[in-house]
């Protein structure tokens, strides 16, 4: 009987795990791949003296050798890094051959100065690769209220390397206190040849839905309708960065660039068109994995929290009860402390103001059943607090009043996230 149920059971979160994320079938892993596993792209970094820690690199470009449409998302904090205002410049063109992207300052909050450098930067590393300034989007992540040293960046843009293997150098460059770089690649077919999307992330600290205080670049060698590729990303960073929380902040930098340079010679890919679908799948699963680990990354980290809210009215409602959960305070205490106190479940739950019936509720903590109809049932305590001291925390509520299913990741808060950030300036 045991077997049959854990048969039904391993089924059951199969079926639940394509139905929130696709299908999978028909897209390969690249194990070890990043920006540059994209056929035309390139990439490099330098240490030009960012960051307190010399020799760590701050200073990175992707480039693409040709032309590519390109799509973007950003910050909606309404005060934001002039780095951000002119990649939303670039942005409008649609049309790009990479970026430039720095780390150990936000170029935020330095008044006009702020755009003066942030273009200069975009010029600099243009002219290094040979192209226009206009052609880079600009990044940048760090110390808010701080000038970027031009002086420094005007010495050492120079001695950036590209290369098609500089995917990792360019991932290391971005990070600011990120434990560990943050890449992916997958591969699927289209138009009887491989097709590859790749990217880089950073980001551990002031994340909070609609984005974080993140940055993602994602490239593709398939030729992709600019229209659809924008449609395609931001439906992407909704259901991944958008659902991501590890501390209740949101930065004034955010930015999630993809640049599709068709490098690859298929054939154009456009909404209704072949390929569409299992493009849309592995840009998906690129911009997913990034985002939860970069919760499993944020500051002080232990663990990370899986929410899934399913049986919701919405797709909206189950995105926001999911987002509320993995967002709560007390709920990221209670995973640190392995403390399997469900009332912090149904309290944030209700904080989201969605429609739902206390008496439908059911909730499961690693797949341990311990609320049937809004009512604890019979469980094991100790199992529970066995179940919570892992890498991984799932929660699963099942509303039971819709079809509608979301799912949300965050961290647990940790004693070493209140020190970390008790002093991050000094």
């Amino acid at each position: 009987m045991a077997d049959i149920f854990r048969h039904f059971l391993s089924a059951f979160l199969a079926g639940r795990l394509l139905m929130e994320k696709g299908d999978l079938s028909l897209i390969e892993i690249i194990n070890g791949g990043g920006v540059t596993s994209a056929s035309g792209f390139t990439a490099g970094s330098t240490y030009a003296g960012l960051k307190t820690e010399a020799g760590v690199s701050d200073l990175g470009i992707i480039l693409s050798d040709r032309p590519a449409n390109s799509a973007a998302t950003f910050t909606t904090n309404s005060i934001e890094s002039p780095s951000v205002t002119v990649s939303r410049k670039r942005k409008k063109a649609g049309i790009s051959r990479g970026v430039v992207a720095n780390s150990g300052c936000a170029n935020c909050s330095v008044g006009s100065q702020g755009l003066t450098d942030a273009e200069e930067l975009a010029s600099l590393a243009a002219s290094h690769v040979g192209v226009s300034g206009d052609d880079l989007y600009v990044a940048s992540t760090g110390m808010i209220g701080v000038e970027l040293p031009m002086a420094l960046i005007r010495q050492n843009v120079v001695n950036i390397t590209l290369s098609d293997d500089g995917g990792t150098a360019f991932a290391k460059s971005i990070m600011t206190t990120d434990s560990k770089h943050k890449e992916r690649a997958v591969s699927f077919m289209h138009d009887g040849k491989t097709v590859t999307v790749g990217g880089a992330a950073k980001g551990v600290g002031m994340i909070h839905p609609n984005m974080a205080t993140m940055l993602c670049f994602i490239t593709t060698d398939a030729g992709i309708d600019q229209k659809f590729l924008q449609s395609a990303l931001s439906e992407s960073v909704a259901v991944s960065f958008n659902m991501t929380d590890v501390d209740g902040d949101q930065s004034t930098n955010d930015s999630v660039i993809v640049l599709a340079n068709g490098a690859s010679g298929t054939e154009q890919i456009e909404e209704k068109s072949a390929g569409a679908d299992t493009f849309v799948e592995a840009l998906r699963y690129v911009c997913t994995e990034l985002a939860k680990e970069l919760a499993r990354d944020g500051e002080g980290a232990q663990r990370l929290i899986e929410v899934i809210v399913e049986g919701a009215h919405t797709t909206e409602e189950a995105r926001k009860a999911a987002r509320e959960i993995a967002s709560s305070s007390l709920v990221k205490a209670m995973v640190h402390g392995k403390d399997p106190n469900w009332g912090r479940l149904v309290m944030a739950l209700g904080k989201s103001s969605i429609q739902l019936e206390e008496q439908k509720i059911d909730i499961f903590i690693s797949d341990i059943h311990i609320v049937h109809k809004g009512i604890a049932i019979p469980y094991l305590k100790d199992a529970v607090v066995s179940a919570m001291n892992s890498e991984q925390v799932d929660f699963r509520i099942n509303l039971n009043v819709g079809n509608s299913t979301a799912t949300a990741w965050g961290c647990d808060l940790t004693e070493e996230y209140v020190i970390f950030n008790s002093a991050y300036s000094t």
